[in-house]
């Protein structure tokens, strides 16, 4: 009796539709090169760009993924947002150097291809990218049966950009009395996920599904306030997207050991307020952004000019010349 031979199909692995999904990804991407083009075609097995039209070109790079809100993205069907918030979680590090973002590649694994899930996925990247103007320039997608569960799907991003040498930001110019300039964010974005999950496990009762959708917003892409910065002529001292660790954590990076005491708006967003209602007080400053998702940091002059570039800007307070911690409290 001859033994049976096997195929990589037959293993779970369908190389042709594989194939046919490229095809699909290349349409959708086609849109992310208007102003910006690779410097040679897609498809290739790496990509390339010219960066001949900056003078003294730094790159900047990042990685980031959307974390367990994952999960629920796609218990509810919003495959799109998880698009939208991989590329903005990558995209907003990159904005916070004073760079340019300009490649963006993604990593997606499930047990089988689908292609439809994946093409919804690829469209809500391409819509952020398409808004900052950065390509997406390649990517792997992966089907691994028998390692990613059915119905799962692991998803990561990756970013490339660039800068003048003498425009990147530097937060060893950060000075006492600087003042620091946040801007709303548009909910919890991909941060702090598995206690929100927590949460709406344990008072399920509590939250209808239009309310957990809203809680489910894509991450906010803050290129209109960096862009904004730039054309009212504003070089920040430094820059920071308020992800994990929150307020505390993100703006302790760049201080360098400096006191802040941080006063802010009550975060009046949907059921924003229920979830917290279950949370510790304390801890949520040091998970969630509270309602601020990027922080500017300006000179005093700067603060009016500022305020202005972009939607929920307030002034949050002022960089103290003493050692000591950032301290966040919500206005009475």
């Amino acid at each position: 009796m001859s033994e049976e031979k096997f195929t990589y199909k037959q293993a779970g692995v369908d190389i042709g539709e594989a194939a046919t999904l490229v095809g699909d990804i290349g349409k959708l991407r086609a849109r992310t090169e208007k102003n910006r083009r690779l410097h040679q075609a897609f498809g290739l097995f790496a990509a390339s760009y010219d960066l001949s039209s900056y003078k003294s070109p730094v790159i900047v790079t990042g990685c980031d993924g959307v974390g367990t809100k994952l999960e629920l993205l796609l218990r509810h069907d919003l495959l799109e947002i998880a698009g939208m918030d991989l590329v903005a979680m990558n995209v907003n590090d990159i904005l916070t150097t004073g760079g340019d973002p300009l490649l963006f590649l993604d990593y997606v694994a499930m047990s089988h291809l689908d292609r439809g899930r994946i093409s919804r996925i690829i469209a809500g990247m391409v819509d952020y990218l398409e808004a900052c103007d950065c390509i997406l320039a390649g990517g792997e997608t992966a089907e691994m049966p028998g390692l990613v569960p059915e119905g799962a799907i692991e998803l990561s991003g990756f970013c490339i950009g660039a800068a003048e040498k003498e425009d990147l930001l530097d937060p060893a110019n950060i000075e006492a009395g600087d003042v620091f300039i946040g801007y709303a964010s548009d909910g919890f974005h991909a941060n702090g996920w598995s206690l929100v999950r927590r949460v709406l496990a344990q008072h399920a009762s509590e939250f209808t599904t239009e309310e957990i959708v809203d809680l489910l917003a894509p991450t906010r892409l803050y290129h209109d306030v960096v862009g904004g910065l730039r054309s009212a002529g504003l070089r920040p001292k430094a820059m920071a997207h308020i992800t994990g660790g929150g307020l505390p954590e993100n703006l302790e990076r760049l201080l360098g050991g400096k006191a802040a005491h941080l006063t802010i708006p009550q975060w009046n967003r949907g059921a924003v307020q229920k979830v917290l209602s279950h949370c510790d007080p304390a801890d949520c400053f040091n998970t969630f952004n509270m309602g601020i998702g990027w922080v500017a940091l300006v000179a005093p002059a700067d603060i009016d000019a500022a305020l202005g570039v972009g939607p929920g800007g307030r002034l949050l307070g002022t960089v103290e010349g003493e050692s000591g911690h950032v301290s966040v409290v919500i206005a009475g």
